[in-house]
């Protein structure tokens, strides 16, 4: 930043926003604490502003995104933090918002924190309606397993065939129970379910509906030619990683997905552990979804075919190219000794580079 700039972190609650001013010459940060209200937000950088340039930063956190867009507003220059990448030091025992401020407006002036990218308004809007979604599978999953372990608990088990065909939902609602208490369970759990199945329809066929409309509707056709890959896993990537071209090399996506592995290594001593798992966990299940599905031969079925009409050769030889080189991998792992879930998650991570090239060399920039 030029001289004279002026630092401003802030530690922001529901109530209240602690705010650290590092000015230019000074060493020991100025810490003001003001309701968190946009007015009073506003008089404080307008009277910081008339002093010369100030920029401000502030942790991501359940507050998202409207501090940032409020300081834009004002001409300020904001860096929201990724507050998992902001360094501590061990021996630190004390937290307090006074402090936290402090130490982020230092931080902030010496450059040593890291920002993460803020999608626009639209595309945050997608993302939402992307999270509510997976919210409302698992809500599924969770009302399945209740309604299954009820009966289970009063001798009722299906063994006529696969659970959730149509014949098992006759003969879940078949079920009877001679005890009012007991069959009122049983209805309102069965009556929770096919509520929660209902809101995960109407939210898919809203998510295929967004995905053929621009700016999606290109990106989710490209995304759509790899294997394993269909419109709601696309919509996924897209919404959550928003710009695949922010990430310079195919290493960088996969350690912001999580899909890398541990390390503490000092000397000649060399330890890897599991996955860091310190990425965006609904981008990381929708890859790892996807990747069990290379563990087949490379083919073209029939769904396949249809979803690839259209799409630009480049992408398609790059679908092709993986569905090679991933199983050969899958294979290779296996015969290694490694158990599938391991060899999954590492087709996963190579499957992003795949991604990554198909979305960023053979094709320009997907969403705006």
């Amino acid at each position: 930043m030029e001289k004279g700039t002026t630092y401003v972190a802030l530690d922001d609650s529901k109530r209240r926003i602690v705010a650290g001013v590092l000015r230019p010459d000074a060493t020991q940060p100025e810490l003001r604490e003001i309701p968190n209200e946009p007015a009073v937000i506003r008089r404080l950088f307008e009277r910081l502003q008339r002093e010369g340039p100030v920029v401000a930063c502030y942790e991501a956190g359940v507050s998202g995104y409207d501090l940032y867009r409020q300081l834009s507003a004002l001409g300020v220059p904001c860096q929201v933090i990724a507050p998992g990448l902001t360094p501590r030091r061990p021996g630190e025992r004390i937290k307090t918002d006074h402090r936290d401020a402090s130490k982020l407006v230092r931080l902030f002036r010496a450059g040593e924190l890291t920002a993460i990218h803020v999608p626009a308004e639209a595309e945050e809007a997608v993302r939402d309606l992307v999270r509510c979604r997976d919210d409302v599978r698992r809500d599924v999953l969770r009302w399945r397993h209740r309604l299954l372990k009820l009966l289970a608990r009063h001798g009722r088990v299906y063994q006529a065939g696969r659970h959730w065909s149509h014949a098992h939902w006759g003969w879940l609602r078949a079920q009877r129970f001679d005890l009012p208490p007991l069959q009122r369970t049983l209805e309102a759990t069965l009556f929770a379910l096919e509520q929660a199945l209902v809101r995960l329809a109407e939210l898919d066929a809203e998510l295929v509906a967004i995905a053929a409309t621009p700016p999606y509707r290109d990106p989710v056709g490209w995304l759509r030619c790899f294997r394993g890959i269909a419109t709601l896993s696309a919509m996924i990537l897209l919404a959550e990683i928003v710009d695949f071209q922010r990430f310079q090399r195919p290493r960088q996506l996969m350690a912001y997905l999580g899909l890398v592995p541990s390390e503490y290594s000092s000397g000649d001593t060399q330890r890897r552990g599991g996955l860091t798992k310190a990425g965006n966990t609904h981008v990381r299940r929708a890859l790892i979804e996807a990747a069990w599905h290379y563990r087949h031969r490379p083919a073209l079925s029939p769904a396949l075919t249809a979803r690839s009409q259209g799409q630009p050769p480049a992408v398609l030889a790059e679908a092709w190219r993986a569905q090679q080189r991933l199983h050969r991998r899958y294979r290779h792992l296996l015969g290694h000794g490694k158990r599938p879930p391991v060899a999954v998650t590492a087709v996963a991570r190579e499957l992003v580079g795949f991604l990554w090239a198909a979305m960023t060399r053979s094709a320009p920039r997907q969403v705006a």
